[in-house]
């Protein structure tokens, strides 16, 4: 957003933020092989932390929506919520398809195939940013009963697991949902979650984001927690012990899958001919802890009406495999078990996406990833 009375402001002698800057290496190709398929491992270095700004431009397009999302919840009715967000949401289209439309197009197609029509899923896939922040202001309008209808699906696997006693973790994927509806929908349910989550959570990664922008999302999130475990980078081990405890006392940990927090993350196929990126960490965690893992993928199906919170049965890779691991095996990092859990998860958000592809709000591109500088990831903007 460009206000008239700043001149040329944007242009004059501000210094620019800078992302981060990784080094990533192929630490290992693992084939798995009864799927024969291969997994690669990346390591994720920091080579030069960015400079971080205490304020941004987007920081004043995503404060003036909240209050209008705000407006919205307080004063009108449910079903004029859907098309104000899509009305919204076409303010600065042309400018989303000249600059981020054609990743898009190329990653999609190369999951779901050349046939599909990404234009129609670009336009809902901005839309559905719009509902995400709608979301967000109708749990915090003092007074509003907004109940929209939550189907959990698959819940009672996790209950079984947890009658185990080695605790549970939630792997679960970045659909537009998830990150409210999806915890309120197992908090609903009886099932009391912690949260693995990094320290810039939300709409904005400047200062002053941090501290006023994502701190509503954060603490509506919150309602539906047992705990929020923050992951800095800095103090991994502490976040690795806090979460071992967790699986260890028998807790549910939640995790989303993001690469960008962890050292390092995998890659595997995907659809037609892509490629997409997870997560290591959970596969990590459910082979050292043995804990049960899931997949779990909240989708709007009725905007701002329906939602389906599916949790997916518990990923068990290869049993015999499993059996044959020793105790020493378990504790340390065993990557061909880890490839197993992975395939089985690709295999759940790839079903997931099939359904409602534009909820997707992260699409990693249609080429292999070799060793190199970090790369954006499409739907890193979906302001």
């Amino acid at each position: 957003m460009r206000l008239p009375w700043l001149g040329k402001s944007r242009r004059a002698k501000r210094q620019p933020s800078s992302a981060n800057i990784y080094h990533t290496e192929i630490i290992a190709d693992v084939l798995v092989p009864e799927r024969g398929e291969t997994v690669r491992f990346f390591s994720r270095k920091l080579v030069r932390p960015g400079k971080l700004r205490r304020v941004s431009n987007k920081d004043l397009r995503e404060s003036l929506l909240f209050l209008f999302y705000l407006g919205v919840a307080a004063l009108l009715p449910v079903a004029w919520w859907a098309p104000i967000c899509g009305r919204v949401s076409t303010l600065r289209r042309k400018r989303h398809f000249r600059k981020e439309f054609a990743r898009y197009d190329v990653a999609i197609k190369a999951v779901l195939g050349d046939d599909v029509d990404t234009q129609s899923f670009f336009r809902g896939h901005l839309a559905a940013a719009h509902r995400r922040r709608l979301m967000l202001a109708a749990h915090l309008v003092p007074g509003r009963r907004w109940s929209p209808a939550i189907r959990l699906e698959g819940v009672d696997g996790v209950r079984e697991a947890l009658r185990r006693g080695r605790g549970a973790i939630v792997w679960c994927d970045q659909f537009i949902a998830q990150t409210i509806m999806g915890k309120r929908a197992l908090f609903e349910a009886g099932i009391e979650a912690h949260q693995v989550s990094v320290n810039f959570h939300g709409f904005s990664e400047s200062k002053f984001g941090l501290y006023v922008i994502n701190r509503p999302l954060v603490e509506v999130e919150n309602r539906f927690l047992k705990s929020r475990i923050v992951f800095e980078r800095a103090d991994a081990y502490q976040v690795t012990a806090r979460i071992q405890k967790t699986l260890k006392e028998n807790g549910v940990v939640l995790m989303t899958n993001t690469i960008h927090a962890g050292s390092t993350f995998t890659e595997i196929a995907m659809g037609e001919h892509g490629w997409t990126h997870l997560a290591s960490a959970p596969a990590n965690f459910a082979a050292r802890a043995g804990a049960a893992l899931f997949a779990m993928s909240t989708l709007e199906t009725v905007p701002f009406r329906e939602y389906r919170a599916i949790v997916s049965p518990e990923l068990k890779p290869n049993a015999a495999q499993q059996a044959s691991l020793s105790a020493k095996d378990v504790a340390a990092k065993n990557l061909v078990l880890q490839a197993g859990y992975i395939l089985l998860k690709r295999d759940r958000l790839l079903e997931a996406v099939k359904l409602y592809p534009e909820q997707m709000m992260v699409w990693s591109g249609a080429n292999r990833l070799t060793g190199q500088q970090d790369q954006p990831t499409i739907g890193s903007d979906t302001a």
